[in-house]
């Protein structure tokens, strides 16, 4: 039984994104975000799974499309908080985070027939998609978070517990006002790219 997780923060002003601001307000940037997570979460309804999960810190919207389980996030780090997300698996499962609106359902397809892991590095040292085939919430515990460093050191800890890991392409995470405009090149028919385009910021025409 293969789950496809998300882990979110629901896209509330000041809340989220607060690294776009500036240039962005915090209700530009929440709607970034909602946008983000919106393009994120139908990839994931697109993709083969039998369970699908968004892991939530708040409450889910009109963003949420149907067949998605919503659990919340425990409280701690961010490595607790993704091991505890691997702790709602009882079989395979591959985690995703809301910043990479260009993810798409073939990045998703994930087959552990022959590896044990999956591991999507990130362009800012980060990762954005963590697959496990047998989930131990002790495999993040302890990974330090939110450097430039994290993702080698979760990278080196599987491979120190002896799984085979099958590497996926590097995405860059939208974190600041440059990434946001990359990542909208990237997918410009996306939910993201029609809300950057919005945004006064960015030249659009400010229309919400």
């Amino acid at each position: 039984m293969t789950t496809l997780l998300v882990i979110a923060k629901e896209p509330r002003p000041g809340r989220v994104k607060t690294r776009l601001t500036p240039p962005f307000t915090p209700e530009q940037a929440a709607g970034l975000a909602e946008a983000s997570l919106a393009d994120t979460l139908a990839a994931v309804a697109a993709a083969p799974a039998d369970r699908r999960v968004l892991v939530l810190d708040g409450d889910p919207g009109p963003w949420l499309p149907a067949g998605f389980d919503v659990v919340p996030q425990c409280a701690g780090g961010l490595d607790a908080r993704l091991a505890d997300a691997f702790g709602h698996c009882r079989g395979p499962a591959l985690l995703i985070g809301m910043d990479t609106p260009q993810v798409t359902p073939a990045l998703l397809t994930v087959d552990f027939a022959d590896c044990d892991a999956y591991f999507g590095p990130a362009e800012d040292g980060g990762f954005w998609a963590l697959g496990l085939a047998d989930p131990d919430p002790a495999l993040l515990r302890g990974v330090p978070m939110s450097t430039a460093e994290t993702g080698a050191v979760q990278r080196r800890r599987l491979s120190a517990a002896g799984l085979r890991v099958t590497d996926l392409p590097r995405l860059r995470d939208v974190d600041t006002a440059a990434d946001a405009a990359a990542v909208a090149a990237l997918v410009p028919h996306g939910r993201f790219a029609a809300r950057l385009a919005e945004c006064p910021a960015h030249g659009g025409t400010g229309r919400r």
